[in-house]
């Protein structure tokens, strides 16, 4: 075998496995966000996250890539382990259809799908046709891959060190050692099945040792899941163990089975398939993925139970003070980055709520020590600032879901917007500082005054963290109300505040901090409001006409 065909192999190889990834990220960013939507959706029922799972993979052409966004979900809170087991398991058959495809052997149209491909590519201006467009050119690619490694393994029938080492693979657990390496690496098990696939239609594999290197390529898909869950939650972590319990236990099962029964197995899928050895190995794939989920899905609460414990424990056990609780760098996948970023902004608004409540209290109560915990929890909004804005300049270096990708400049907004509404919370402190430094009273009714008017921002700022994370504008009439409401507040109590002063009935000091926290509170429901609109689908002018009515 020369080196030139040793570099045709290998080039074919990474035609092959970019045609994979650019079919595999361009169906994720096209349908992505849409899928995602879908996915937490249609999870509530164990059986129906299953078929949903079955589908989205089926889709997006990757197991690794739905097992990464079910981890993911699992750490942001938004499915349970019993949800994602069942997402799980359809992801392992769905896995399936790649392999499928190749079965088809469309290497002789090849070139005319990339050139379709690189058309929509190149020359459209839609960013959703260009997505498409992603997908059928890795698809054209995938197969001239295929093509390539199919012409350059003739010459590896003339290697007897190849052949012998193929030869070797008649042992069993060889076999599953080998396709489970290979899986690892390669970091996708439908592109292991398509290897051995081509290698069986070649003649270089025994089609009977194939079941063996599958069993091990179930293994080795585990290891993207498992990586991806080491720096998230406890229960992220017991997801990724969940696919891997599933897979282990199930290509255990299997392992017996074929041992038992082999050569009546492979002859019936040969049958089956037409006597076309590479539609068997497809179909073994995909038979051998079927009959596990059947026959482990009744007993995934007792593979649930196992992971707890693997996994003993909770999250709050030496837990870190300043830790983000969404976002973790080994999480970040293009179709649950733009998420995660959310969820820990939600977060960082819910602790500037209990702040501000906080500081008011200290203002209205003269209280050292909520003082003293008012400048720590902004320590912690800072350091949320910090943190997320820098995940989010590495999100924008990423790929993302059309539908991701437009939302990422107002999430950066929002987080400036939540880090000021904390400088108001500290600037409440402060002034409860000087009320206890200088012993300034500011009286009965100018303290009911603030807390009223803290109230309304308070639930002006809730109603609009729920619009903004959970794209929900039931409130956005009462968010609109809010803000007039708290802005003729603001003009109504600074005129009071004046009348005050002018009757002697407070003090200039007294007088300074009340007119200070009228126009923080007023300017906290300004950043509030923004922070409702920042990634809202803007409405037309009817629907703005209709609001205005209705107010």
């Amino acid at each position: 075998m020369s080196i030139t065909e040793i570099f045709l192999l290998f080039g074919g190889l990474g035609f092959f496995l970019y045609g994979m990834k650019l079919m595999s990220e361009g169906l994720e960013k096209a349908a992505g966000a849409k899928m995602r939507s879908i996915l937490e959706f249609f999870t509530q029922n164990r059986f129906i996250g299953m078929v949903v799972g079955i589908v989205f993979t089926a889709i997006i052409q990757s197991s690794n890539a739905t097992t990464v966004m079910v981890v993911s979900f699992v750490n942001s809170g938004l499915m349970n382990l019993m949800q994602a087991s069942g997402v799980i398991l359809g992801a392992n058959i769905g896995t399936t259809v790649t392999g499928q495809l190749i079965a088809f052997n469309l290497s002789d149209i090849a070139p005319l799908i990339v050139i379709i491909g690189v058309v929509m590519t190149m020359f459209s201006k839609k960013q959703s046709v260009k997505k498409i467009g992603e997908v059928i050119l890795g698809f054209g690619i995938l197969f001239m891959g295929l093509r390539i490694m199919g012409e350059s393994m003739e010459a590896v029938k003339e290697s007897t060190a190849i052949l012998d080492f193929l030869g070797s693979l008649k042992n069993p657990f060889a076999a599953i050692f080998v396709g489970m390496v290979i899986t690892s690496v390669l970091q996708s098990s439908s592109a292991t099945v398509g290897i051995i696939l081509l290698m069986v239609s070649q003649g270089l594999l025994d089609f009977r040792i194939c079941p063996f290197m599958i069993l091990g390529c179930n293994i080795g898909s585990c290891v993207s899941a498992l990586a991806a869950s080491l720096s998230g939650k406890k229960d992220a972590k017991r997801a990724a163990l969940i696919h891997f319990f599933f897979n282990v236990i199930g290509s255990a099962i299997m392992f017996v089975i074929l041992l038992a029964a082999l050569n009546p197995i492979t002859d019936a899928l040969l049958v089956i398939s037409g006597g076309s050895l590479s539609r068997a190995v497809a179909n073994v794939h995909t038979l051998m993925k079927v009959f596990e989920v059947a026959m482990l899905f009744p007993f995934m609460g007792w593979i649930v139970k196992l992971t707890y414990k693997a996994v003993p424990g909770t999250d709050q056990e030496g837990k870190d003070e300043y830790e983000l609780l969404y976002i973790k760098k080994s999480l970040m996948s293009p179709s649950t980055a733009v998420m995660d970023a959310i969820h820990e902004i939600e977060h960082m608004g819910k602790v500037a709520i209990a702040n501000l409540e906080l500081g008011m209290d200290a203002l209205c109560e003269k209280d050292e020590e909520k003082i003293d915990k008012v400048y720590k929890i902004e320590d912690y909004i800072d350091f949320m600032n910090s943190k997320i804005t820098d995940y989010l300049v590495k999100v924008n270096e990423i790929d993302l879901p059309l539908a991701d990708a437009e939302k990422l400049g107002g999430l950066f907004h929002v987080v400036n917007d939540i880090e000021r509404i904390g400088d108001h919370a500290e600037n409440l402190a402060d002034s409860a500082a000087t009320r206890i430094r200088d012993n300034v009273d500011l009286g009965d009714k100018a303290k009911r005054q603030l807390q009223d008017m803290m109230k309304d921002v308070i639930t002006l700022f809730e109603y609009s963290l729920d619009m903004f994370t959970n794209r929900n504008q039931r409130h956005m009439k009462e968010i609109l109300a809010l803000e007039d409401q708290i802005d003729e507040q603001e003009r109504n109590l600074q005129k009071v505040h004046v009348k005050r002063l002018a009757k002697n009935k407070c003090t200039p000091m007294s007088g300074m901090i009340f007119s200070d926290t009228v126009s923080g509170l007023e300017r906290v429901a300004d950043h509030a409001t923004n922070i409702a609109f920042a990634i809202s689908e803007p409405f037309d002018s009817r629907e703005e006409e209709q609001i205005e009515d209705e107010l």
